[in-house]
């Protein structure tokens, strides 16, 4: 025994062979680790609020694919409709704060605190913002046999015939059904909302004349308005569109009116400093990536990107804004 010692320790006399022997050692304590790592690589789940094929949904895959190479992830994107976005923001605010589980939302995120009087999250202590990925002005549209080309004839027309007009209003709830609203709000006219359950039935019937008007996303019905089929009356952001610059926006006959809807991406509360960081920094990236530019500037919104404190000093307005519009609708969810 002793001479089978001293054989193995004179094999292993040289630096070289301690060095490789120190290398089997610890590479053998390093075996148990693999797995645990590789868990820690598992896929960052983006959730949507909404059915796949939709702006926020696309908005998300948009994202996910430049973000996660930023990141050097895997990303996939997880649609979970219903409630307005809530089942989707719910799961994010109880996931765990290790930034696997992310949420695109949109503008209800801000109209549900007033809309919605009992939430299972609060939509402000329970997220950490991390951007705005786009915000999407809409166009207000009538049927072309309305008697009105601009804005202020349609408020003219409204105030002679109240409750005689109509809005077809693709969901209750939504920022294209609080910018009914709030015109209407703005302009003391009162125009009667019929709800439809989605988008594309309520353009249908606007564009078959059955209903006099509706607010809609510019992806929506910018082919219809270039085909004659529908009549623009005016936009819904502060300015004029580059994309359409013979329609008037809707504050030019409206003083102080705006209503846009907008995109952005949320964690979970209680997520590290240096995780939000990452995160924010990722997406910003990817959000000012030709790629991603090109394709959020397609669907008709613009880019935006900014950083987290900014992002959810917006989102702390946008609850005050649309509450007084919510309250003045006397909206109830579906």
């Amino acid at each position: 025994m002793r001479m089978l010692k001293e054989r193995i320790f004179m094999n292993f006399r040289t630096p070289f062979h301690w060095v490789f022997l120190c290398f089997v050692f610890w590479a053998g304590l390093a075996m148990p680790v693999i797995p645990a790592l590789a868990q820690t690589q598992s896929p960052i789940r983006i959730l949507v609020g909404a059915p796949a094929g939709g702006t926020t949904d696309t908005m998300a895959r948009t994202l996910a694919q430049v973000m996660g190479a930023q990141l050097g992830r895997t990303m996939l994107v997880e649609n979970r409709p219903g409630a307005g976005g809530n089942l989707a923001a719910d799961a994010v605010a109880k996931a765990t704060p290790d930034g696997n589980t992310l949420l695109m939302s949109f503008t209800s995120h801000a109209i549900n605190a007033t809309l919605y009087p009992s939430l299972p999250f609060d939509p402000v202590k329970d997220f950490t913002p991390l951007t705005m990925v786009s915000t999407s002005p809409s166009i207000l549209v009538a049927q072309p046999k309305l008697p009105v080309n601009n804005v202020a004839e349609l408020i003219a027309l409204a105030k002679a015939k109240p409750g005689q007009l109509n809005f077809a209003i693709g969901a209750l709830g939504s920022s294209l059904h609080m910018a009914g609203d709030a015109f209407k709000m703005k302009s003391g006219v009162f125009i009667v909302n019929i709800p439809y359950r989605g988008t594309a039935p309520a353009v249908q019937d606007v564009l078959a004349g059955q209903v006099d008007l509706m607010f809609a996303a510019v992806g929506n019905v910018q082919s219809h308005i270039k085909a004659g089929k529908l009549k623009a009356l005016g936009v819904t952001s502060a300015k004029r569109l580059a994309a359409f610059p013979d329609i008037p926006s809707i504050a030019e006959s409206l003083p102080g009116y705006e209503s846009s809807a907008w995109f952005g991406l949320f964690g979970p509360a209680r997520m590290s400093p240096e995780l939000t960081r990452r995160l924010a920094e990722a997406a910003r990236t990817a959000v000012h990536s030709p790629e991603v530019r090109r394709r959020i500037e397609n669907e008709g919104a613009t880019p935006v990107g900014n950083s987290p404190e900014e992002f959810a000093r917006f989102v702390d307005s946008e609850i005050v804004r649309w509450r007084a519009v919510v309250q003045y609708a006397g909206a109830k969810p579906e």
